[in-house]
């Protein structure tokens, strides 16, 4: 993942775990757009992550602001989770001193239900 990917979406880390894969998913994206409501996430919250025709339903467990030295974020991990980070904080100009860090647990699927629709 390089800038010019973070400039047109959100960018997969390379060697994490694919979303709705076990392990843990690490997504990046800048502040000033596609992650600009991320601040906003509180515990409890769903995030829906649609790849190869499904949807995958995550729920926030927890969230922090973190040094960008601070890389045991992005480590695999033994539960199928999402980790989205972005730069904090979001009303900063220039490169900014922080890290957001959003950290959701993949919820299994209801079974016999239809997929859901976007």
């Amino acid at each position: 993942m390089d800038r010019k990917t973070l400039l047109l979406a959100p960018g997969h880390l390379p060697r994490t775990a694919w979303p709705g894969e076990p392990g843990n998913a690490v997504i990046a994206g800048h502040r000033d757009t596609f992650f600009r409501r991320i601040p906003d996430l509180q515990t409890g919250d769903e995030i829906l992550v649609s790849r190869n025709r499904r949807v995958y339903r995550y729920v926030v467990e927890r969230r922090a602001v973190v040094d960008p030295t601070e890389v045991a974020v992005t480590k695999p991990t033994l539960d199928s989770r999402l980790t989205l980070i972005t730069c904090y904080p979001t009303y900063y100009i220039g490169p900014a001193p922080k890290r957001m860090v959003v950290v959701a647990t993949l919820q299994p699927e209801i079974p016999n239900s239809p997929p859901r629709q976007q």
